[in-house]
This record gives structure tokens, sequence and C-alpha cells, in this order.
């Protein structure tokens, strides 16, 4: 009798085990485990930090608040992994979290790790949320698991293209892409918004995420004689092209996308960051209705906002949200309440359409005069 007794604690003990481990089945336990994934070594660590410290606070402050789910209290619990912003090491670490048994995932920052990712998210039947990964093709994939909380670069490409026609003047156009998802899906969407709105791209150059000389190419783009050259890449780029832009003489405006609209642009950059003009998806911090108060909560805790932090902090809540209305964080439960999200977040109301995409995205476009980032518009 004692060793059967034994035999079934050890059976149940070990089915707990499979369960909390599995992620798809009834909660088991009261940690919730929520994956985080960024760049959190290399060229942007920066951007990388930002995100997974948006997610770390909204997570700190709901487990701060208590959260209650299926009637017993449970723990949020973060667990942050670096992919790089290399489509081979997202694959790997998005496993590693299906396999530490993660109930949803926040991020990728990149689209380039965004994608590859996507496909192990809902293999597993895990939610994904992208606070920052723009490319169309994420959520055109058809998966119930991928989502994002900002526009995408269909949004911000159409907005790009007709301001540098329409208010930046430009009539011959040279494009500069890294060949990421993000990049190229970025100056893709720019060069068909620029030449419906009357603009003549003169050349189509590409570069890589790694690079740091573009003296080759600014040289051959000299010749054609563009007023303005758009960069679809990401400030470790965007900074020395603006510098060597200048050095080369190349009277051109430099205009780029939410990769480049940050603070570590304008230090890369210097004084040559003058009169440069980027733009990125959602409301300037200021003019978010939580933004004022997000920034000193965030800032008190992790300095600077780097760029995409207030998405990563409203994705934790898009997902809490859902968990609490399933009253579950069990994924299938969560995953058929998140089409139904209807919140107000730091950045704005989030609401989804069919595809996982925000609805009604704000892009705002931004120059530096004297040194900082200076509104220009919001287009809705």
């Amino acid at each position: 009798m004692t060793f059967h007794k034994f035999a079934i604690s050890a059976l149940s003990l070990a089915l707990a085990f499979s369960l909390s481990g599995c992620g798809k089945t009834e909660d088991a336990g009261n940690v919730i485990k929520i994956g985080s994934v960024a760049p959190l070594t290399g060229p942007q660590t920066h951007i990388g930090k930002d995100n997974e410290n948006g997610a770390r606070l909204a997570v700190d402050e709901i487990n701060a608040k208590g959260l209650m789910l299926g009637g017993r209290k449970v723990k949020l619990e973060l667990l942050g992994e670096d992919d790089q912003a290399e489509p081979k090491a997202a694959t790997i670490v998005a496993q590693k979290l299906v396999d530490a048994g993660v109930v949803a995932v926040i991020g990728h920052l990149n689209s380039g790790t965004t994608i590859p990712a996507s496909r192990i998210y809902h293999d597993a039947g895990i939610p994904q949320i992208s606070p920052s990964a723009t490319a169309v093709a994420y959520t055109a994939q058809g998966y119930n698991t991928a989502w994002r909380v900002m526009a995408n670069d269909a949004q911000q490409g159409k907005a790009l293209g007709r301001f540098a026609v329409g208010k930046m003047g430009a009539k011959k156009i040279a494009i500069i892409d890294d060949r990421t998802a993000y990049g190229q899906g970025l100056a893709d969407e720019f060069e068909k918004a620029a030449t419906a709105a009357g603009g003549e791209i003169v050349a189509h150059e590409f570069t890589n995420d790694r690079a740091t000389d573009f003296n080759a190419i600014l040289t051959s783009i000299k010749g054609k004689s563009p007023d303005l050259v758009f960069f679809g890449g990401m400030d470790p780029q965007g900074g020395p092209m603006a510098k060597q832009l200048k050095r080369l003489g190349l009277n051109a405006r430099l205009l780029g996308g939410d990769g480049m609209q940050n603070a570590n642009f304008l230090k890369l950059a210097g004084a040559d960051a003058e009169g440069v003009v980027a733009s990125s998806p959602g409301l300037p911090i200021d003019s978010m209705p939580g933004g004022p108060d997000f920034r000193k909560r965030y800032e008190a805790k992790h300095g600077p906002i780097q760029l995409y932090a207030p998405y990563a902090y409203d994705a934790v809540n898009v997902l809490v949200d859902a968990m609490k209305r399933a009253n579950s964080a069990v994924p299938a439960k969560v995953l058929a309440e998140l089409p139904k999200t209807d919140l107000q977040g730091v950045s704005g109301p989030i609401k989804f359409d069919a595809k996982g995409d925000t609805t009604g995205g704000a892009v705002t476009l931004y120059e530096v005069k004297d040194g900082a980032w200076k509104v220009l518009e919001t287009v809705k």
C-alpha cells in the first residue's frame, strides 16, 4: 500500500511538471512564464534592452498590483533572450523559450528575426506579440499566433514616400536598404509610394546590417545627382551614412524610418545629423495618451527611452488583458481572446484587424534640429 501511494504521488508530480512545461494544457503552478526576445548584444543592444525594459516594467507593475487567474494569485516571470538580430539565433532562442514552457512571447524586435521565429511559436500554439517588427510579411503568413502593436511598413512606407515628394520636394531619389526583412520591406514600400507621388527613383543600392563604410555606394549615387537619399535600415548604419554623405559633398537630404529615429543615431552622426528626417510609427511619446507618465516611470528605473519601450510595455498589457478575459494563461484560451482586444494603451487605443495588425496606426515624421529630434507632423 505504501509503495502504491508513492507510485501515485510520483506519477502526479511528473504530470504536473509535464503540464507546466508544454504550455498548451491547463495552468500548472502560480508562475506564468513570458518570453521577451531582442538583440541584447551587438550594434542594436541599446534598442534591444529598451524593448526588454519596457516589457519588464509592465511585468513588475502587474505583479505589484496582483494578478488573479482561475481563482488563484499568479506571478508573471519574464524570460529575456538575446537573438543578436540574427535569424538563425532567433529560431534557436524561440525553441528554447517553447521548451522552457512560456505561455507567450513579446518580440522579437527585428522583422528579420520575428518572421522565422514566428513559425516555431505557431507550431507550439503560443501567442507572439511584437512591439517593433513592422514587415508586412510577418502578419501576412496567416498565423493566428502573430500580432503586433504598431503600424506596419505599408503604412510607414506610404507616409514616407508621400512626405518625401509632397513636403520635402524630392524629385530625384536614391534608395539604399540593408536587405533585412525590415530594411528591404520599408524601402520597397517607400519606393512604391514615392513613385506614385511623382518622384523619380534614380538608384536603388544595397548594403547589409553590419556595414559601416558606404563610400562606394554613395560615390555611385552622387553621379546620379539625387536631391534625396532614403535609407531602409537601423541607426548603426544610418549614423555613419549621414557623416559619409556630407563628407563626399553629396547635396541630398537623408530620410529614414524608425530604425534611425532615436538618440543613438544623433550620437553616431554628430553634427551631420542636422536636417535628417525620419519617421516612427505611432505618436510622439509626449503626445501618447499615457506617454508623459510612462516616461517618468520608465526613466526612473531604466534611463532615457530609446525607441520601442512604450510598445513593449503595451504588448505585455495586451497579453495580460486577454489572459484576464480568458481567466487563464493557457495559450489556446488567450489566443481566442486576442482578436477581441480593445485596450487603451500608453501608445493609444489598441485593436486588431483580422491579420493581427493594429488598426488606424499613426506615423510621425521628425527632423533633427539643433541636435535633437523635433516633430514635423503626424499622419493617421
